[in-house]
């Protein structure tokens, strides 16, 4: 690599980092204060950068507040996706392997950054009601898909009684996921690890009576 390349590179990473900074800076902001109460000069002052440095890397406060909720959540769901690759393809310990895949994805929902971009996605429906559809594209539909896609394998192997696995893996989520935002005040305050280990140990208790086999409950 010769040394313009390495300069190139090293000012794409930067340029990579200060763009990094500056999204999760306006997360914070937004979930702190709104979209309407935040401004450019609170982000730029939160992120460390000058407020022409954001419009130079993210535009308008529409732009960046769009860009944070569809970036925020699909680096949300990536670590989701993450946690499928421990997921159960056996009967033996099918019970476990789905309880311990239940409390990773608890732990996935209730990531501060998780939570603070559902508040404001429900805080801002009226204010971007397509933007819903955006962050569920990016993120929770791609899971639900590949939910589905190992549930339909667990099925097909005769390890659970599954006719619909889509429907199947929301439900697999619903129960899972249910109890939370009671429990943790709609994300207001830490969910206590007992508590979450109880709600992801009942959700898939609830789901092998709902479609457990002899062999795989």
């Amino acid at each position: 690599m010769s040394v313009g390349d390495t300069e190139k590179s090293t000012s794409d990473r930067g340029r990579l980092d200060k763009r990094r900074a500056i999204v999760e800076a306006a997360l914070r902001v937004f979930a702190r204060v709104g979209y309407a109460q935040a401004s450019l000069d609170m982000i730029a002052a939160e992120a460390g950068v000058a407020k022409p440095t954001i419009y130079n890397h993210l535009g308008s406060k529409e732009n960046l507040f769009r860009h944070v909720m569809t970036e925020t959540a699909a680096r949300a769901n990536g670590k989701t996706m993450e946690v499928l690759e421990s997921f159960p393809g056996e009967a033996d310990g099918l019970r476990p392997g789905l309880e311990d895949v239940a409390g990773k994805l608890v732990a996935c929902y209730t990531d501060e950054q998780s939570q603070a971009v559902r508040r404001l996605l429900y805080a801002e429906a009226v204010r971007f009601p397509d933007l819903f559809d955006q962050v569920r594209a990016s993120g929770p539909d791609q899971f639900i898909e590949a939910l589905a896609g190992r549930l339909a394998r667990l099925a097909n192997a005769g390890h659970l009684r599954i006719e619909d696995p889509v429907r199947a893996a929301n439900q697999f989520i619903a129960l899972v996921y249910e109890e939370l935002p009671t429990l943790s005040t709609f994300g207001s305050r830490p969910l206590d690890s007992r508590d979450a280990e109880k709600v992801a140990v009942a959700g898939v208790d609830t789901f092998l009576r709902a479609f457990g086999s002899s062999s795989g409950s």
